[in-house]
């Protein structure tokens, strides 16, 4: 039997297939309905309450808490205007951190650059020959599951408007729209995800390459852990 992950917040599954490219057996868990969703098995429930309730089934969790709350579209004057609009980004890592020791199993948390969280690894598309940037932050149970990687200079900018200036590089500007950013098929073949044209899905997954990288250093220490 293929080992059991977790894959909390899943949304419609960026990290999901790069685990299931590197051997699991993932199920993915979210507070909402996640119609284009491509794991082994999805749950609609509170990504928190199900981890401390049933996270000690698995053999793997790794958890993408919201990152609004911590990216800068949301911080500084747009953080005030938001709040008087009635919206607000509540920080689930803390709450997420205590859901996954509770769970005693081997976890990473993955986030963004303003997030409150200890930075094990660093990721970047440029790392796998993507066509988007995309820093990405780790946070492991335990330091002999992260395998760094070389950081390559960025071999120029991100295609797009700036300050009424456009700039073109070989990167694609994978977040929101209007002013050069990328359409839903220059994002699919940026990051490899050819399962959804959810524009809001795929401006916020992770490129699968990410944790199929960190799911192959998972599964050499699982299966060097059952042959001792």
């Amino acid at each position: 039997m293929k080992p059991r992950l977790l894959d909390a917040f899943c949304c419609q599954g960026g990290a999901t297939r790069g685990y299931q490219q590197a051997g699991f057996y993932v199920v993915g868990v979210d507070i909402n309905p996640q119609p284009d969703y491509i794991g082994d098995d999805f749950i609609q429930t509170d990504a928190v309450a199900f981890i401390r309730e049933h996270g000690a089934w698995f053999d793997f969790i790794h958890a993408s808490p919201p990152c609004q709350h911590n990216s800068a579209p949301t911080k500084g004057t747009n953080r005030a205007r938001n709040a008087e609009r009635g919206v607000t980004h509540p920080d689930l890592i803390a709450p997420t951190r205590e859901a996954l020791l509770e769970a005693g199993r081997p976890w990473v948390i993955e986030n963004v650059a303003g997030a409150k969280l200890r930075k094990d690894l660093t990721l970047c598309g440029e790392m796998f020959g993507l066509g988007v940037i995309m820093h990405r932050f780790f946070e492991f149970s335990g330091g002999a599951w992260r395998v760094p990687l070389p950081h390559p200079k960025h071999r120029g900018r991100v295609r797009g408007w700036r300050h009424g200036i456009y700039h073109d590089g070989p990167y694609v500007a994978a977040y929101g729209k209007g002013g050069g950013k990328a359409t839903v098929e220059e994002m699919q073949a940026a990051k490899g995800i050819d399962w959804t044209d959810d524009h809001l899905a795929l401006r916020e997954a992770i490129p699968p390459a990410y944790t199929r990288h960190i799911g192959s250093a998972v599964m050499a220490q699982l299966r060097q852990a059952v042959a001792s």
